[in-house]
């Protein structure tokens, strides 16, 4: 189970709005009248190129006894227009010899289509269309949450870890939104009706809840152009406020019991972690990601190589720490014992480790060796046309800038191994942590059939 991910951290040019802006400046922004967001990045390696429409909506959204309808609509975005069939989006996309797909997340829904850059015309065209014109059948609706409930029952319920992780952050989280899983409840699943898809299409759906981000070899001014006749007739919508949910200081340690076929047991452990805000001034955010850099990431990373590799306490285990998001973060450590060991054992050898860090720090050789290594991972997504359309799309999505990338790399680069020490006994105290532990029962090897239509 990896939950980590650096912040994200692009080389790009620090562009303003919808001013012109010099030949130099790649990626290049504008904003439409409507509110549209579009930000276009020139990359002419290839005659291929990235089309994505971000909305700014996701799980974090919905509302109790509504959880996972984020990602039933973006099922349902597949099913047809006033003007296009049910199937015939991605029969189009397919016919221009490109792929496409989408994604939800606690933050933000994401549409993406990659073909050839002669094509990014159409694409464009065919987002706008079902940005307004969505348009399925009850039928539709009924035999894609069955998909869905599906999708679900493959992803979570059949994986134990999944479960494990799905307890985890419903046992740190009591008010937070984040304590409800992406995917939604099979109880709300069950439930859902098709107008419940569509109250959230018309509710959030709206261009000036949106990002489109194009990167490929294309001219921006270009895409500019095509962006606007596509989508510039379309009206801002009035959008829901959206309430700020502060989750309660926890008073305690907090443990849940996952029982679930499996082969062996596992045990997954969080403590609450700040969230990144202020570029600037929320050092501790850099600190603790050098920090999970520290534990886990590369075979000579201290978890791998003690717990693993040298104690033997665990077949496998690892760290992980986002701080990056609309809503609250956490800390995660998680392993499986080995043959002979308990998962206690397990989370006392991952407790010492950061214990370890919090006593002795680390020396400048390990951070200058983690932070290379972190921030040349980062380096290298500029090679995918896709990765940096991903990286500039989800800093926008959750309200921050692919402009504060540089300097995002700048506050790693400074990050000192005195701090790394100083976190790591900031934040790891009973008193914030929760613990998901597996309790394995029998495995019944029956293979399930997967329904046709899931998408991914």
């Amino acid at each position: 189970m990896k939950h980590g991910r650096v912040s994200v951290v692009l080389s790009v040019a620090v562009v303003a709005g919808s001013l012109s802006l010099p030949a130099s400046a790649n990626p290049f922004e504008t904003t439409l009248d409507n509110g549209l967001k579009v930000v276009v990045k020139e990359d002419r390696r290839a005659p291929s190129v990235v089309n994505m429409v971000w909305y700014r909506v996701g799980a974090i959204d919905e509302i109790d006894g509504s959880t996972g309808v984020a990602h039933v609509l973006e099922h349902m975005m597949f099913k047809g227009t006033d003007s296009l069939p049910a199937g015939e989006f991605n029969k189009r996309v397919a016919g221009m010899g490109g792929k496409d797909n989408a994604f939800t997340s606690r933050d933000y829904t994401a549409y993406f289509q990659q073909v050839p850059a002669a094509r990014i015309g159409d694409v464009i065209a065919l987002e706008a269309d079902r940005m307004r014109h969505l348009n399925f059948s009850d039928d539709d609706f009924a035999k894609e949450i069955e998909v869905v409930k599906e999708e679900r029952r493959l992803r979570t319920d059949d994986k134990p870890h999944s479960l494990v992780y799905e307890q985890l952050m419903a046992t740190a989280f009591v008010a937070h939104p984040y304590r409800r899983p992406v995917i939604g409840w099979m109880t709300d699943l069950d439930r859902m009706k098709a107008d419940d898809a569509r109250d959230w299409y018309a509710t959030w759906y709206a261009p000036n809840n949106a990002t489109v981000v194009v990167v490929g070899d294309v001219d921006h001014e270009e895409i500019f152009a095509k962006v606007r006749e596509a989508f510039g007739d379309f009206k801002a919508e009035a959008l829901p406020d959206r309430r700020e949910i502060v989750e309660p200081a926890q008073a305690g340690p907090r443990r849940s019991v996952v029982r679930a076929p499996a082969e062996l047991p596992y045990v997954a452990m969080a403590w609450r972690a700040p969230t990144l805000r202020d570029i600037d001034k929320d050092r501790d955010v850099y600190a603790l990601q050098v920090l999970a850099a520290v534990l886990d990431g590369h075979e000579g990373a201290r978890i791998p190589k003690h717990v693993v590799r040298g104690s033997q306490v665990a077949v496998s285990a690892g760290a992980g720490y986002d701080g990056t998001g609309r809503g609250e973060s956490v800390f995660i450590v998680d392993g499986t014992p080995s043959q002979g060991k308990t998962v206690a054992d397990v989370e006392a050898a991952l407790v010492a480790e950061i214990a370890r860090v919090r006593d002795e720090g680390i020396s400048d050789a390990e951070l200058s060796r983690v932070k290379a290594q972190v921030i040349a991972g980062q380096v290298y997504k500029r090679d995918s046309l896709m990765g940096q359309a991903m990286e500039i799309g989800a800093m926008d999505a959750i309200g921050m800038s692919w402009q504060d990338d540089e300097r995002m790399i700048e506050m790693l680069r400074s990050v000192t191994a005195e701090e790394v020490k100083a976190v790591a006994g900031r934040y790891f105290s009973d008193d914030s942590l929760s613990v998901a532990v597996l309790e394995p029962q029998p495995v019944e090897n029956k293979p399930r059939t997967r329904l046709a239509g899931a998408r991914h």
